[in-house]
């Protein structure tokens, strides 16, 4: 189930003009932003508090908790703005949906967690039992990626288990342990490690990424309506900036952003909050400027297998 925000404010709130009961020439009176509950949403914290105290005309903001549901209002056209994982916005536009890729707001929030604190090395995952969310989803082909750079052989040398199909089961299997190590993402990881005490971070992937690859991973997309951006650039040009500076907030006074994760239901506590922030990898960049980027993060799983990205590269329209 979705959970949603109507948040009654003032578009003029993002041209700093809240007070004002007419929005500037070529703006929208209306914006539906369609977010995920966890780093996507949590780095939108402060930008979501302030359009909640302004007043006049209406956006709606919408936090749900599996990119499925992003997808469904990005088919439906629905969505201004959506967030979602990197790979399925590339599906998303090689299927002639109408959106394009304003910005990365997350770097990279995987990791496998467990309880076996011998393990140092990938090789000594060889032999081992190892729980992902869902098969050929953006944990499952990361983890095999880094497997394989690594010298593990991810079909022979270990034993992918498929049996929790969402973030939530796993995380939930891997606290009580009926899955001895799992891949998790941010806040989940965070949740479950100070849940239990004996489960910790064995692999962080955005680390293991950077050596590998010389840069963080481009893990999710912040995406405009195409149709929506030709009409209202200054809306998606103050958006985007938003969303920026509400990152930034978020990671310069992690005890006040943790209080608002918690007040609109993004997080269970603050203290979740507190150890999930710095493992979130939260900085808004503009799609424009890191191109290169993201088309080597996507050409990986070209490589792996091109259906995962939508059969094929997007071309240069797909950045905003």
């Amino acid at each position: 189930m979705k959970r949603k925000i109507f948040l009654l404010i003032g578009l003029a709130l993002l041209f700093v003009q809240c007070h004002n009961s007419k929005t500037p020439n070529g703006s929208a009176s209306h914006i539906t932003i369609a977010t995920l509950k966890g780093p996507s949403s949590m780095g939108m914290i402060q930008m979501i508090d302030s359009l909640s105290r302004c007043e006049n005309r209406t956006v709606d903001v919408l936090i749900l908790n599996e990119p499925l549901q992003v997808r469904k209002m990005m088919i439906e056209g629905t969505a201004d703005f959506a967030v979602l994982p990197t790979t399925l916005a590339a599906i998303m536009y090689n299927k002639g949906i109408d959106y394009q890729l304003v910005g990365v707001p997350v770097w990279g929030t995987l990791s496998l967690v467990g309880r076996d604190s011998t393990i140092t090395t990938w090789k000594q995952l060889k032999g081992k039992r190892i729980n992902v969310m869902e098969k050929g989803m953006t944990p499952d082909v990361l983890f095999r990626y880094l497997l394989i750079k690594n010298g593990v052989n991810p079909d022979v040398d270990v034993t992918l288990d498929y049996s929790f199909p969402t973030h939530i089961d796993l995380a939930n299997a891997v606290a009580a342990g009926q899955a001895q190590m799992g891949v998790l993402s941010e806040p989940m990881a965070s949740q479950v490690m100070l849940q239990v005490k004996s489960v910790h971070r064995i692999f962080d992937f955005n680390q293991e990424w950077a050596k590998l690859q010389g840069m963080p991973i481009a893990l999710t997309a912040f995406l405009a309506k195409q149709s929506f951006a030709k009409e209202n650039p200054s809306v998606v040009e103050q958006m985007s900036k938003s969303y920026k500076t509400s990152s930034e907030w978020v990671n310069q006074h992690p005890d006040s952003a943790a209080k608002l994760m918690v007040k609109y239901n993004i997080l269970p506590n603050s203290n979740v909050a507190l150890h999930a922030i710095p493992r979130s990898n939260l900085k808004f960049v503009r799609a424009k400027g890191i191109q290169k980027q993201i088309e080597e993060y996507l050409g990986v799983f070209y490589q792996m297998n091109p259906e995962i990205i939508g059969g094929k590269l997007p071309d240069e329209n797909f950045y905003y």
